[in-house]
């Protein structure tokens, strides 16, 4: 094994995978979703959901980016000699892997509560700050990047506490905060991609999670046939996002890793 703790989360993806295919089976030989809907939905079954093949196949789909997940994100950084790490290296992997960690609260609340909403928050905008030193003079546009990820993350903490106690305040501010949400990563991907830390199936990590979750919604509800499952497949889509944070954490402890220089144009001939 290649990573430092590849056998442990090996072992515990296959057995959430074989949780699902075993539950998978006995939705459709009994009728009885619960057990799949528990594993997938992470919540009671709250309406009327037959064990349709349809059903069934969407909350396999639902499981798989959690079986990715738990494998990308539990085998943790290459084995070998790790890089000298800087202070300012350690301070960003101690902040990915915990805003990473946030989504292990999804299998334990009903939904996505608002404290969580800004225990997330808090610690994205910890990533927004921490990142542009480690980037350096690859993330072009580092002031406006901070700008913009402070106001996503920031501001949809101040959306979640608005709408939990104060409902109706935070007026449109959704669509603001997700097109500042989409400037940061766009920024912050672009000086991944021309620094050598980093694999590029990380920066395609980074991509998908902008893609699917917007693909999802935009598709799954012409063939879902269950709200709570249609919201479920796109947190599901979104937990890319927690596999981009873990990669990015491996990435800067990978002891094959040598940074490089974004690619400038050659100078003119004499």
């Amino acid at each position: 094994m290649r990573h430092r703790l590849s056998v442990p989360a090996l072992i515990i993806a296959a057995l959430y995978a074989a949780a699902l295919a075993s539950t998978a089976v006995i939705a459709l030989t009994t009728g009885d979703v619960a057990p799949l809907w528990r594993l997938t939905v992470f919540a009671d079954v709250a309406e009327l959901v037959e064990a349709t093949p349809a059903n069934v196949a969407t909350m396999l789909l639902i499981g798989l980016p959690w079986t990715c997940a738990l494998w990308l994100g539990l085998r943790g950084p290459r084995t070998g000699q790790p890089p000298e790490l800087t202070v300012q290296d350690q301070r960003l992997r101690a902040a990915l892997y915990a805003a990473a960690a946030t989504w292990l609260i999804h299998p334990f609340t009903q939904g996505w509560p608002w404290w969580a909403v800004v225990l997330d928050s808090v610690l994205m905008v910890a990533v927004v700050v921490l990142i542009r030193p480690v980037l350096g003079d690859s993330l072009e546009y580092a002031g406006w990047s901070v700008v913009a990820g402070v106001l996503a993350f920031g501001g949809g903490a101040v959306v979640a506490v608005s709408d939990e106690f104060a409902p109706g305040l935070s007026g449109g501010a959704g669509l603001t905060l997700l097109l500042a949400q989409l400037v940061w990563m766009v920024l912050v991907l672009r000086a991944q991609r021309w620094d050598g830390r980093w694999r590029f199936v990380t920066y395609l990590y980074g991509i998908t999670s902008l893609v699917l979750p917007m693909l999802v919604l935009a598709v799954g509800w012409l063939v879902v046939e269950a709200g709570s499952l249609l919201y479920s497949l796109s947190a599901a889509a979104g937990v890319l996002m927690a596999i981009w944070l873990v990669d990015t954490a491996n990435g800067l402890a990978d002891p094959r890793n040598r940074k490089t220089t974004a690619p400038t144009d050659a100078p003119a001939a004499p």
